[in-house]
C-alpha cells in the first residue's frame, strides 16, 4: 500500500514532491524532516531554505519579494508592485495571487509591460479597506487606473481576458493613446534607415517629388499627411521614413520605385525581406487602406532581393524653403 501510494504520488504534477519517494532529492537537497519548503532562486543547485509561515498567504507574499529581489538585480525598479496608495496613479490592479503568478513568471505581461505600465497586486483577503473602498466583491477581479485623479475614486472595471497577453493588449492599447505621432525622418544618413527598417517591424518609406516640382507648400501639405496618418497607427510602433525622389538611387532602386511617379510609397518588413507598394492615389484614404492591410497581413507583397541594406547617399536634409532653379549661364552669342 506504501508503495502504491507512493507512486501515485511520483506521477503527480503538484511541483511539491513525496520526498519519502526520492530517497535522492531528499539527500541532494539535506532535507531532513517535513514539511521543508525550498527556495530555488538562481542557482538551482542551491536552494535556501524558507523559514516563514506555512499558510497560503506567507508563501505568496515571499514569493513576491523574491521576484522583487531578482528583478532589481537584473535592473530597474519591478515591473509588478505591492499595493499602495501612491502605486495607483497609472496601472492595473488585480487581487489574486493566481493572477499574479501569471503577470510574474518569465515572457509574462510584466516583463513586456516594464517601463510603461505598472501592475500592482493585492490580496484582498488581507487588505480589506482596499476591497470595501473599491466594490471587490468577487475573485479576480482587475480594475484599471488611468492618470487621472477621478480614476482614484472610481477606477474603470477591467473586462477582458485574464491571460498575460491579454492583459497586455489591453494595457498597450491604454499606453498608444498617449504616445506622440510618430517621426517622419528624412533620410539622409545610413543611420536613419537602419534604425527604422531593422529597429522595428515594419518601416514605410515615402518619396516625394522634387522640391522644385511640388515647392515647399506641396511637400508640407504631403509630410501633414504622413504624420495625421501616422498617428492613427502608432500603436504599431513602426518606422517612418521620407526621400526627395531621386535623392536615393539605391534605396528606390531596392523596392523598385525611380525616376518617375511621385509620389511614391513602399511598406518594408526587412526582417521579413518583403516589401508591399502603394499602387493607388497617394492620398490620406488610400494610404490608410493600404496601412491596414499590412497592419492585418494582407496586401500583395514582392520579394526584397537583398542581403543588407542598401546604401543611403549622405546628404543635407531639407531646410524647409522652396526650391531655387539652377542659374543657367548664356552665352553672349
Amino acid at each position: 500500500m506504501e508503495e502504491s501510494s507512493c507512486r501515485a504520488r511520483g506521477r503527480s504534477q503538484d511541483r511539491s514532491r513525496g520526498l519519502r519517494c526520492h530517497d535522492e532529492l531528499r539527500a541532494r537537497f539535506n532535507v531532513n524532516g517535513f514539511p521543508t519548503i525550498k527556495f530555488f532562486g538562481a542557482n538551482k543547485n542551491a536552494p535556501t531554505n524558507y523559514e516563514g509561515g506555512r499558510t497560503a498567504q506567507a508563501i505568496v507574499d515571499f514569493a513576491l519579494g523574491e521576484a522583487k529581489m531578482v528583478t532589481a538585480r537584473m535592473g530597474g525598479p519591478p515591473a509588478v508592485v505591492a499595493v499602495g496608495a501612491r502605486n495607483l496613479a497609472r496601472g492595473v490592479l488585480a487581487p489574486c495571487a493566481a493572477t499574479a503568478k501569471d503577470w510574474l513568471r518569465s515572457g509574462s505581461a510584466a516583463s513586456q509591460l516594464k517601463g510603461k505600465f505598472k501592475l500592482v497586486l493585492w490580496n484582498a483577503t488581507t487588505e480589506n479597506s482596499l476591497a470595501q473602498r473599491y466594490g471587490i466583491r468577487g475573485y479576480p477581479t482587475i480594475k484599471y487606473f488611468p492618470a487621472t485623479k477621478a480614476a482614484k475614486i472610481n477606477p474603470i472595471d477591467y473586462d477582458g481576458g485574464r491571460s498575460a497577453g491579454d492583459i497586455v493588449s489591453f494595457c498597450e492599447s491604454k499606453v498608444a493613446v498617449n504616445y506622440p505621432p510618430p517621426e517622419i525622418v528624412q533620410i539622409t544618413a545610413q543611420e536613419n534607415l537602419r534604425e527604422a527598417c531593422e529597429d522595428h517591424s515594419v518601416c514605410v518609406l515615402t518619396f516625394l517629388p522634387h522640391i522644385l516640382d511640388d515647392m515647399a507648400s506641396g511637400r508640407n501639405k504631403h509630410l501633414a499627411m504622413l504624420k495625421k496618418v501616422g498617428n492613427d497607427f502608432k500603436n504599431k510602433n513602426w518606422g517612418w521614413l521620407w526621400a526627395e525622389g531621386g535623392s536615393q538611387p539605391k534605396v528606390e532602386e531596392s523596392v523598385g520605385v525611380g525616376g518617375f511617379g511621385y509620389p511614391a510609397m513602399v511598406v518594408m518588413n526587412y526582417k521579413k525581406k518583403v516589401f508591399v507598394t502603394l499602387r493607388s492615389a497617394f492620398d490620406e484614404q488610400h494610404v490608410t487602406e493600404l496601412l491596414k492591410s499590412v497592419s492585418v497581413g494582407r496586401g500583395r507583397t514582392e520579394p526584397l532581393q537583398l542581403t543588407e541594406l542598401p546604401k543611403v547617399d549622405a546628404i543635407e536634409p531639407w531646410d524647409g524653403k522652396d526650391g531655387q532653379p539652377p542659374v543657367e549661364e548664356h552665352d553672349e552669342f
